[in-house]
Formats: structure tokens, C-alpha cells, sequence
């Protein structure tokens, strides 16, 4: 009887646990569906293909930048200088890849190169990569008003082409938000090098034990942040048509939100590229359409984002204390 009601207190905990995981996993996209009731409650006709298209109108960028900070985040590190360096990015995009494409060229995969060898600076001499990035913010702030320093420029005529493309039924923001997570989930949780980048920040001991380079993994990872910061930021002058040195100043603490509101943690390397890019979505719309449907100020707007990312993990630490 006694090893009967064990085996049955087993099965109940086992099931008990898996729906804390499973309601953990849905948690980023049940934030983003309550998003979406509450625009729909509060303005029914913006749930439609010219509503989303107006209120997702950045979460391309966004979703690319949040994408870049998870790369990071999968390895232990934090990238306090992605804003900028979209921002770089921007002005290099409106001035140098319009005027001489050539030299526009080289220079953003210059600058993603450069993301390469801060990962090994931070490897080797191991140093804080908060500290570094906090440094690099500034480097790239300062290149930025050096390639244009006042607004202006212009993006490239096939650059603004695929940016206004508008295909029926789905809004070109949601397509290509969809597929940039899809890409990146097949690449990063598919595929076996994927699970090796993972394992640098889930458990490195191991990966270093098995033969596998700590050192070639950062520099991936870093590469794989500056590719997409630099996709973010054309996909910004996209949208916006001209730069300014500070454009994407707001898209670091944008990026830490998203990656950590789908599902992603600091340390051990659990992220989740589809949760990340739903992340963007939710921060998207809450960041500007939901809180203007609210009639929330501007000045407040950037706290009621913060209030919804501590709802959201507050709702998360509940749901780990009950799968532990």
C-alpha cells in the first residue's frame, strides 16, 4: 500500500510539474495575447491589417536587436552598447551605403568584426562584459556623430523597397518577425553547433572538457550579436527613411526586456529565440499603442513598460517555484 501511494504521489507531482513547465513555456505568448485583448477592448479597430501595420511598424528592428542581446545572453554576457551601436549602424546605413555602397560594406562588417574581438578581449583577459560594452556604448556614440553629426542622410532606394513591402492578408511586420525566429530557433536549438553556443553559458566546464573552444564560441556568439545589430539597424533607416546619432539609444534596455519577457535568464544559457522575438512584439505594442489607447502620458509610458516586465516575471518566478 505504502509503495502504491508513493508511486501515485510520483505521477501527481511528475504531472504537476510538467504543467508548471508548460505554462512557463506559454508564458510569452499569454502576455502578448492579454496585449492583444486589452487594444482590442480598448480600440476594436485597430485589430486589423492597416492597425497592425501602423502599431508594429518598429518591431522588425526591434525583434532584430532583442535577437542580438539573446546571443549574448546565451553565453552569460549582457551587450549595454547594442542601442548605439544600432544607432552607428543607422548613420553608416543613411550616409556611406547610400553615397558608396563599397565602403558602406566594409565598413558594417568592420564593425561586426569588431564585435568579434571584444568577445575574445572578454574571453581572455576575462573581464566583465557589462563593463566593456558600457565602454564600446560610448565608442560607438561618439563614431556615430562622427559619420553624421546632425539628423539627416537617407536609406538606400532598395533598402526602403523592402521595408514598404506589403503583402496581402498578414502585415510584412509579423511575416518577417515570424521568420526571423523560426531562422534563428532552427539555427540555435536544431542544429549541434547550436547546442554547443548554448552549452558556453549553461555549462562551460563541460563543453571545455569535451575538446570544444571556449574562446571560438564567444567570438561566434559576439559576431552573431554585431551581425544583427547590424540587420537592425537598416532595418531601422528603413522605416524611419533618415539617421540620427542617437535613433537607437532606447534599444538596449528594449532588448535585455525582450529577451528576459520570452522566457530568457541571465545565466545557464536557457533562452528561447521564438520567445524572444514574441517578447518584441509584446513590448512593441504595449511600448506606445496599448498605453496610448490608455491615455497614459508619454512620461509614463516607459514606467508602465517596466510594471508589465515585473508583472510578467513576477508571474514567472511563481510559476519556477511551483515546478521546483
Amino acid at each position: 500500500m505504502t509503495a502504491v501511494s508513493v508511486q501515485n504521489g510520483s505521477k501527481t507531482f511528475g504531472r504537476g510539474a510538467a504543467r508548471a513547465r508548460l505554462l512557463r513555456g506559454l508564458l510569452p505568448a499569454l502576455s502578448l495575447v492579454l496585449v492583444l485583448l486589452a487594444i482590442a477592448w480598448l480600440n476594436p479597430r485597430a485589430i486589423s491589417y492597416f492597425g497592425f501595420g501602423l502599431m508594429l511598424n518598429l518591431v522588425i528592428p526591434i525583434a532584430l536587436a532583442t535577437i542580438a542581446q539573446m546571443f549574448v545572453i546565451s553565453g552569460n554576457e549582457l551587450d549595454l552598447s547594442i542601442g548605439t551601436f544600432v544607432g552607428f549602424v543607422g548613420c553608416v546605413t543613411a550616409t556611406w551605403l547610400k553615397d558608396a555602397p563599397l565602403i558602406g560594406v566594409l565598413i558594417l562588417l568592420g564593425s561586426i568584426g569588431v564585435y568579434a574581438l571584444l568577445g575574445a578581449l572578454i574571453h581572455l583577459r576575462n573581464l566583465p562584459s557589462i563593463v566593456v560594452t558600457l565602454g564600446m556604448s560610448f565608442v560607438w556614440q561618439g563614431l556615430a556623430i562622427l559619420v553624421l553629426p546632425k539628423p539627416g542622410g537617407k536609406a538606400p532606394d532598395w533598402l526602403l523597397a523592402i521595408m514598404a513591402f506589403k503583402p496581402p492578408f498578414v502585415p510584412f511586420p509579423i511575416i518577417a518577425a515570424l521568420l526571423i525566429g523560426l531562422i534563428v530557433h532552427f539555427g540555435l536549438m536544431r542544429t549541434s553547433y547550436g547546442v554547443i553556443l548554448r552549452g558556453s553559458g549553461g555549462n562551460p566546464a563541460a563543453l571545455k572538457r569535451a575538446g570544444w573552444s571556449l574562446l571560438k564560441t564567444k567570438v561566434v556568439l559576439f559576431a552573431l550579436t554585431g551581425l544583427f545589430g547590424v540587420l537592425s539597424g537598416m532595418a531601422l533607416i528603413g522605416i524611419t527613411t533618415s539617421a540620427d546619432a542617437n535613433i537607437g539609444n532606447g534599444y538596449t534596455l528594449l532588448s535585455i526586456a525582450g529577451v528576459i519577457l520570452g522566457g530568457g535568464e541571465f545565466v545557464g544559457g536557457r533562452v528561447s529565440p521564438i520567445g524572444a522575438v514574441i517578447g518584441a512584439l509584446t513590448l512593441a505594442l504595449a511600448a506606445s499603442p496599448l498605453l496610448t489607447f490608455m491615455h497614459i502620458p508619454p512620461d509614463w509610458q516607459v514606467a508602465a513598460n517596466g510594471a508589465i516586465l515585473i508583472i510578467v516575471l513576477a508571474a514567472r518566478v511563481l510559476i519556477s517555484r511551483k515546478e521546483r
